[in-house]
């Protein structure tokens, strides 16, 4: 999946093929299950509300094929929140072949009471019983037999990261899908009797042997103390901003702006003039401000170097499980914007993109929680992109100026979420968030996560970025870029306080916001200009892309408020620095 989440819609399953489900809670690792089986690039992320639209590919074993669907990861089948009714209706569609439940070894209580739910439904159940290697480390043992006769189901020990297991969960997929037999009438248990039946499955299949706790077992817990959490998460964002910034200005000057000043704008520009003379058009594809210039000097030259470091600093942390912790120190302080600390993981999956973020909303319950924090999401979190533009930008003029912009970007939020949750209606449910194993994540899963999502970020920009400044290009040399600018003088150079040229960032910004930003690298702009340009392109408008998902997610009205309430924050807050800092000048 691309970092936009593409969601499927329809299934094709061919007549001779079968229909197979991959379903369990979060984190017991069914995207990786799902990557194995069929090949199919899917990003797998240890926390919960990613895999919120459900994912489906080609799965082979022997002479025989395979739809198989990643449902997505619930803790019951209530169909309490939108995840939940996803799941149920699979179950209920009458064409299901085989369900394929994946168990954490290391959590067997709270997954049997799910394996029994799934199990209720009368279907052809196999039982993949994950993570057993982390289990045992743990000192926890389970009788895989024994949970086998109670279950009434094939149950297959695996470590699916490592492949352990997955030839024989196959040969029991096509054994059950052959086996008519395990097709039984729908039962009705009451929750009660499921707990009871899961206590008395636990207590005959598994044995705990005391074992001292490991450095990162240890570790995990004190991340989620505030006394020693607090102190961690500061230390973690610290590493974080120095191999990003500090890291992306390295790769910058020594490989990617020499690459792309050096080899790729000469070998366009020799290519274009072969076949094209000087002129408007030639001036519109490779003059200076070109789309086969600024087209690519900017998002790959200025922007990647940061959004590939950024991407692999999140991959990490999302792999190793340390994100919900995150979740639970902040559960208090997001409380007061009217969500719960579980919301922590869109709103930082909003760093990278803020569509997989808004899809990611999802799995709330609560129609507020997921309203509030989409809006927080494009209101005040740079994406990726953004975030690389920025410290183009600030980075080599004042790192101090890159600092206050995201202290204003913090500011924005708070304050939003504070008047979010007194305007929207509704209420904020407990947070029910699972707090996985503190893991060295995958050496194989990480780099093809940080791959998928460097080259999402390749795919998707260049295209924008090249038909904007191609536009803009166009605008210069038919001589309308001055009449707009004009136009638009009393609002660029009167209330904000930018060149008129800045008016290019303001109408390249609708299409992705990064190019409100990368227009005033070729001007010469004072601190307080930088610091007011880039507050305005932090609150514009959300990218086309983006608003595109607000609308099918909250419907024509609410997004389109949205993009209203956003730009006018963006003018008002960058006009008010102007003004207030001029006004202390002329003071001073």
């Amino acid at each position: 999946m691309d970092c936009h989440g593409v969601e499927e819609e329809k299934i094709e399953v061919g007549r001779d093929e079968l229909k197979i489900l991959l379903m369990g809670n979060p984190n017991v690792g069914k995207s990786v299950f799902f990557s194995k089986l069929t090949g199919r690039e899917v990003m797998s992320s240890n926390y919960s509300g990613t895999t919120v639209s459900y994912t489906h590919g080609k799965m082979q074993y022997s002479d025989k094929q395979a739809t198989l669907i990643d449902v997505p990861g619930t803790y019951s089948l209530k169909a309490t929140s939108p995840a939940e009714e996803v799941a149920v209706d699979f179950l209920q569609d009458g064409e299901v072949d085989v369900v394929v439940c994946v168990l954490d070894a290391t959590n067997l209580e709270r997954n049997l009471n799910f394996a029994l739910q799934v199990k209720e439904f009368g279907l052809p159940v196999v039982f993949a019983l994950n993570l057993i290697d982390v289990a045992q480390n743990q000192g926890v043992s389970i009788d895989v037999d024994r949970l086998e006769e109670e279950l009434e189901r094939p149950v297959i020990p695996t470590v699916a990261i490592r492949n352990v297991g997955m030839k024989e969960l196959l040969e029991e997929v096509w054994k059950a899908s052959a086996d008519q037999t395990q097709f039984n009438e729908q039962v009705s248990v009451t929750e009660d009797e499921r707990w009871q039946a899961v206590g008395r499955i636990v207590e005959e299949v598994q044995e705990v042997e005391h074992r001292h706790p490991t450095f990162l077992e240890k570790l995990g817990d004190l991340a989620v103390k505030p006394v020693t959490g607090i102190p961690i998460a500061c230390l973690v964002l610290l590493i974080a901003l120095v191999i990003v910034v500090g890291g992306g200005k390295g790769l910058r000057a020594v490989f990617f702006l020499p690459f792309v000043d050096n080899i790729v704008v000469p070998f366009f520009r020799s290519i274009v003039s072969i076949f094209i003379t000087e002129g408007l058009l030639f001036n519109v594809l490779v003059g200076e401000y070109g789309a086969l210039v600024k087209g690519i000097e900017w998002p790959f030259a200025l922007v990647l170097p940061y959004v590939f470091l950024f991407y692999i600093v999140l991959s990490f942390l999302e792999d190793s499980g340390y994100l919900p912790r995150v979740a639970v120190l902040l559960d208090s302080t997001l409380r007061k914007l009217g969500i719960q600390g579980g919301n922590i993981v869109p709103l930082i999956m909003g760093y990278g993109c803020a569509i997989p973020a808004i899809l990611g909303t999802r799995a709330n319950t609560s129609p507020k929680e997921r309203l509030v924090t989409s809006s927080l999401v494009v209101l005040a979190v740079p994406c990726s992109a953004q975030a690389g533009a920025f410290v183009a930008l600030l980075g080599d003029h004042s790192i101090l100026a890159l600092v206050l912009v995201y202290l204003i970007s913090l500011a924005g939020l708070l304050l939003a979420g504070v008047i979010l949750n007194k305007v929207i209606p509704g209420k904020s449910d407990p947070m029910l968030l699972e707090i996985p194993h503190l893991l060295l994540p995958d050496r194989e899963a990480l780099f093809k996560k940080i791959w998928l999502r460097t080259k999402s970020f390749m795919i998707e920009a260049e295209m924008p970025i090249l038909l904007g400044v191609g536009f803009a290009a166009l605008l210069v040399e038919a001589g309308l870029l001055e009449s707009i600018n004009s136009y638009l003088a009393p609002l660029t150079t009167g209330w904000l306080g930018l060149p008129t040229e800045a008016t290019m960032g303001l109408m390249l910004g609708i299409i992705r916001r990064e190019l409100a930003v990368l227009p005033l690298l070729e001007l010469d702009l004072s601190t307080l200009q930088i610091v007011v340009g880039s507050v305005v392109a932090l609150f514009y408008i959300p990218c086309i892309s983006a608003l595109g998902v607000l609308i099918k997610e909250f419907g024509v009205k609410i997004a389109i408020t949205i993009g209203f309430v956003t730009t006018f924050i963006a003018i008002f807050a960058g006009g008010l620095i102007n003004q207030v800092v001029s006004f202390i000048g002329i003071l001073l």
